[in-house]
């Protein structure tokens, strides 16, 4: 298994390449875009693989045109949480292949989310990896969950009443919770009718033991049917919030793009 958790020159400017289940999305630092960020999304073609649409975007591309040295891919896969204290390089490997789908046409690589004490286990295909590492001198892949993860936990510390996140995109919702440091909970649903999305919350909140009167839930992303889904959650928990990136930003250019996911959001704000 092949450690993803190689440095990037600081000198050097990044492209970010964000790998969706269908989707492919470049974006660089640029002082002169909103939000200081330019951002591109490629045509995708469903007809071919991952790889070949990468090697069809490095030739037509504009963005892609220039360029960089470094590139860090953020890849929409399963993710395996293992706690930092159980381990096990050598078992992981082998505990993902059975708990996930696993194809021979991918790695299975890892980061460490030290502030998290914990181990993000996913996979990546070989042949993205082959493309990307044959055209840039420095290649990190990363969960594309991981700033979400990061910047939700940090923002967790905000009061003291215990919060359920829930972060919707790529039509699905990815359900997790923080406690003492560590993870309590993380696990992805596919829904996106209003009456499945709110089986799959309050199953989770109930089997956390959250407390209706107490607790919080907070809606982040592309939330299907907003208005239908908050309303019909108020009617169990007294205390449910939708995030908004401009004011969870603090009004900065970059919470205010509505062609940016937040997860891109995140990365580049924190």
């Amino acid at each position: 298994m092949e450690s993803t958790d190689r440095s990037i020159s600081g000198n050097e400017r990044r492209l970010t390449m964000r790998v969706g289940k269908n989707s492919l999305m470049f974006s660089v630092e640029n002082h002169l875009s909103e939000g200081g960020i330019k951002v591109e999304k490629y045509e995708y073609n469903s007809g071919i693989s991952i790889a070949a649409n990468l090697r069809n975007a490095l030739r037509t591309s504009p963005l892609l045109q220039t360029r960089y040295k470094a590139v860090l891919i953020a890849v929409d896969s399963p993710v395996m949480l293992v706690p930092v204290d159980e381990c096990q390089e050598q078992d992981l490997e082998t505990l993902y292949k059975h708990t996930f789908k696993w194809k021979k046409s991918d790695d299975i690589d890892t980061v460490i989310l030290p502030e998290l004490n914990a181990a993000a286990v996913f996979s990546v295909n070989k042949d993205l990896k082959m493309v990307a590492n044959d055209n840039f001198a420095e290649v990190r892949i990363q969960p594309l969950m991981l700033p979400v993860w990061r910047h939700l936990y940090h923002r967790s510390f905000m009061g003291a009443r215990r919060k359920l996140y829930v972060y919707f995109h790529e039509k699905e919702m990815t359900i997790f919770a923080f406690h003492q440091k560590r993870f309590r909970f993380n696990n992805v649903y596919e829904a996106r009718e209003t009456q499945n999305i709110l089986y799959y919350i309050l199953y989770v909140w109930k089997q956390l033991g959250m407390q209706s009167e107490s607790d919080e839930l907070h809606l982040v992303g592309e939330i299907p049917n907003e208005k239908e889904l908050k309303d019909d959650l108020l009617k169990f928990l007294r205390r449910c919030y939708v995030v908004h990136p401009e004011i969870d930003f603090s009004n900065m250019a970059i919470g205010r793009r509505t062609d940016i996911p937040y997860d891109l959001k995140t990365l580049y704000r924190d």
